[in-house]
């Protein structure tokens, strides 16, 4: 009973990806609350289980909730059984011996249904933010990797419709919930922090571009199209496309943001400098590669938050 029950935590641990939730999730809430916890007059007793909230859903639907969907729809493909699982390929928990497919299936329906529930009553209860903001995460995770959509499986429309807009309604979370409207720099840090999580998640898409390609259906990322319309070497392309337009925010921050400006172009350049020098034949390389970007893309996320 003590080894099933470890093997249980062990496995949802796995299934978690903590790294990835923390760089781009747990980043992006924290840089809307560090400005209403230190440029607004709002009590800690508020903003503390608001963090906690925002937190939670981050971990139900991120960690949870998208990853069990992604890793029964590419364990099903096939994609991440050629994968060189460095980072890349899915969670591997049913590879693992923790979870069998038809358990993550099954607790991903549960999941959905619960979602879906809690949706009702929250509109019943007059919580019609909180009922959007549920259902776009339920949006983004059953589009990115559920039939009739699978959008992680066509190229640009996975992060265009799923990944960019649930990352961007978890930016606003904090500030639609605590203020009466949305300021210029939460739409602001919202924006640039979710397409810095793009532009990171092209990178992770990098060493698996081959086994997508094996897939069937075959995945054909946004990594895959560049690979095959222009070579394995433009494999980065996508990675350093989002760079550009996560780069752009400089201009909308301008003067009147001048740090964080500043701040913003430092850490885009030398995320543009990392995807434009690593080798991507080179797994391992790449790899850390996108370990210094998660790294960096908390280092940005807490930097917009502070230079508001």
């Amino acid at each position: 009973m003590a080894t099933r029950a470890l093997s249980f935590i062990q496995g949802s641990w796995q299934l978690l990806r903590f790294m990835a939730v923390a760089s781009s999730s747990f980043a992006t809430i924290l840089s809307t609350m560090l400005p209403l916890s230190l440029y607004y007059s709002i009590s800690a007793d508020f903003l503390i289980p608001l963090f906690m909230l925002l937190i939670g859903g981050a971990l139900l639907f991120h960690g949870v909730l998208t990853h069990i969907l992604n890793d029964v729809s590419d364990y099903k493909s096939g994609t991440d059984e050629h994968s060189p699982a460095i980072l890349s390929g899915g969670s591997r928990v049913t590879q693992d011996g923790y979870f069998s497919v038809d358990d993550l299936n099954k607790l991903g329906n549960r999941l959905i249904y619960a979602i879906i529930i809690s949706c009702i009553i929250f509109t019943f209860l007059g919580s019609y933010t909180i009922s959007i903001l549920l259902l776009i995460g339920l949006w983004a995770a059953v589009s990115y990797s559920r039939l009739p959509l699978l959008l992680s499986y066509r190229p640009f429309a996975g992060e265009v419709f799923s990944l960019f807009p649930s990352m961007l309604a978890l930016g606003l979370a904090g500030a639609l919930l605590a203020l009466d409207g949305i300021p210029v720099w939460a739409w602001q840090n919202a924006a640039v922090n979710a397409l810095f999580c793009v532009s990171w998640v092209m990178v992770h898409h990098i060493p698996d571009r081959n086994a997508d390609q094996q897939a069937s259906p075959k995945k054909r990322t946004t990594v895959v199209w560049a690979m095959e319309k222009f070579g394995q070497t433009y494999s980065r392309l996508p990675a350093l496309f989002y760079l550009f337009l996560t780069g752009t925010g400089v201009f909308w921050l301008g003067t009147e943001r001048l740090w964080a400006a500043l701040g913003l172009l430092v850490i885009v350049t030398a995320s543009i400098i990392i995807v434009k020098k690593m080798n991507v034949n080179d797994e391992q390389q790449v790899a850390t590669s996108e370990k210094i970007m998660l790294l960096l893309a908390i280092v940005n996320a807490i930097w917009l938050g502070i230079f508001i």
